[in-house]
């Protein structure tokens, strides 16, 4: 039995929640911020894949089980504070490189330009497509 001592160093929020940030390996691109429990924190390092935890939906959310946009987790680092994780990933699915719910490859698509929010990143798949019953 493995101690899970290392996940008592981790510094939760009030709501036993921390902030997590996921890196792609290779180009460093940050792909997008969640949260994660204790469980899904634990969950990522014994599966080698991003399992977060959806506060809206108020449960355990391995990324991809909707979309097929499955995260593979090379390194997991804890910041000086041990309030932050940092994922190091390679994004995984039906179409390599799709990381968010709007078919884009980062969460992070617009830009500040001139006092408005400009949207510098292009949909890769529409999300009708990714997201059919």
């Amino acid at each position: 039995m493995h101690s899970e001592q290392w996940l008592d160093a981790v510094c939760w929020d009030a709501q036993g929640l921390v902030p997590v940030i996921a890196q792609e390996q290779g180009s460093g691109d940050v792909l997008m911020f969640a949260w994660m429990n204790r469980e899904a924190l634990r969950l990522t390092a014994q599966t080698g894949q991003a399992v977060y935890y959806s506060r809206s939906r108020g449960r355990l959310w391995h990324k991809g089980e909707e979309s097929g946009h499955f995260q593979t987790v090379h390194a997991i680092r804890l910041d000086c504070d041990n309030d932050v994780v940092l994922l190091t990933i390679t994004q995984q699915g039906h179409q390599p490189g799709i990381a968010c719910h709007t078919g884009r490859h980062s969460c992070f698509f617009q830009q500040l330009e001139e006092g408005q929010w400009k949207i510098v990143a292009p949909v890769l798949k529409d999300p009708s497509h990714i997201y059919e019953k």
